[in-house]
């Protein structure tokens, strides 16, 4: 399995959209800064996951939630997530 997944950061509150063969490594590497583009910017939390039997599937997926349509689906596909941890910080 493949698998594209959101992370939030608990520091500044930004997305993070990847893709990888093993969620629970690459997941534990992005807390323990072993991830270039978020070295610094953790620790995370993993808010949304998709599988795919293909790669090229994930990868595809992580380039259209990266894109202005993938990025509106996240914020209709979370937003009771993006409600609840809006008025938390009221």
């Amino acid at each position: 399995m493949f698998y594209t997944y959101i992370l939030k950061s608990k520091k500044d509150g930004k997305l993070y959209t990847g893709y990888t063969s093993n969620l629970r490594k690459r997941f534990k590497d992005h807390n323990d800064g072993k991830s270039t583009y978020t070295k610094g910017k953790g620790p995370y939390e993993l808010i949304y996951y998709e599988a795919c039997l293909a790669e090229e599937d994930a990868k595809s997926r992580e380039l259209y939630l990266k894109a202005g349509r993938g990025k509106r689906f996240i914020k209709s596909r979370l937003k009771c997530f993006f409600l609840k941890n809006l008025s938390r910080t009221k």
